[in-house]
């Protein structure tokens, strides 16, 4: 089958430093302040042309790195990703401007998406339309709430047609109806044969919604596979996360990080 989707060894590395001194001499002088900290390390993984994908993880696991490595907005430290059709990415205010208003924020993304002048003037009623942002289309988008903004985004980023989309818990702010609306909206793009990535925290929407899970752990690809088969294992997997106290935590985490560290020296 085509493939939409290959990455190949993604690492995000991201430097922590405890004071701005300590950021400042890492960029003029030649010895290494701060901490090295692996928003993703190694991972793997290859979607299918018409894949419906859920990326699944406990706050912290790297799944939203991923949706932006994936969508282009930030690069990745080391590995390859091949991406092969136009993404769009679907978050809360991803990519809107807080000083400029609903419409001139349409107007805007769809230039830089490449339309014309007339090609967005036609999109722009149905955007409005699919927001139901009503009035408030012409306020600035920084006096919008959460759910107004994601309303926004996804709405611009549904009517521009993209080959492949990626949803970061654009559902999981705003009303229900405008959440039923959206996933309706999701499943035409599934008949249409779209590939999706959906990242979310409800189990039930991916369960729903999703052929596949990525289970991500601290930055590591935990399992891949098929609905049926991951999500009873991270289920297993949260009920013993949420008894665990800060402490066990903490070990679970630092034991996970060195099977890890373990199978790549083996594979060295």
């Amino acid at each position: 089958m085509e493939k939409a989707i290959i990455a190949r060894n993604i690492s995000k590395k991201y430097k922590l430093y405890t004071n701005t001194k300590d950021r400042l001499l890492d960029l003029i002088t030649p010895r290494d302040y701060g901490e090295d900290f692996y928003a993703l390390r190694n991972v793997n993984f290859e979607a299918n042309r018409g894949d419906i994908i859920g990326f699944i993880g406990v706050n912290g696991s790297g799944k939203s790195t991923l949706s932006n490595i994936l969508a282009g907005i930030v690069p990745e430290t080391e590995g390859t990703v091949e991406v092969n059709g136009e993404v769009s990415l679907i978050a809360v205010a991803a990519g809107l401007k807080n000083d400029l208003t609903g419409r001139d924020n349409i107007e805007l993304k769809c230039l830089m998406l490449g339309f014309n002048k007339k090609e967005i003037k036609e999109m722009e009623t149905e955007i409005i339309e699919f927001s139901e942002l009503g009035k408030f289309i012409d306020q600035p988008v920084k006096s919008y709430s959460s759910g107004m903004k994601s309303r926004l985004g996804f709405a611009i980023s549904i009517t521009v047609d993209p080959e492949i989309l990626i949803i970061d818990e654009a559902l999981s702010v705003g009303d229900k109806a405008f959440a039923e609306k959206s996933l309706a909206k999701m499943h035409e793009f599934k008949q249409q044969g779209k590939t999706m990535i959906f990242v979310s925290h409800s189990l039930g929407q991916m369960k729903q919604f999703c052929e596949k899970i990525l289970w991500l752990e601290f930055g590591m690809v935990k399992a891949y596979g098929p609905v049926d088969e991951i999500i009873p294992q991270y289920k297993d997997f949260l009920k013993k996360w949420k008894k665990m106290n800060k402490k066990e935590r903490k070990q679970y985490r630092l034991e996970a990080e060195q099977a890890i560290y373990d199978i790549e020296l083996q594979e060295k």
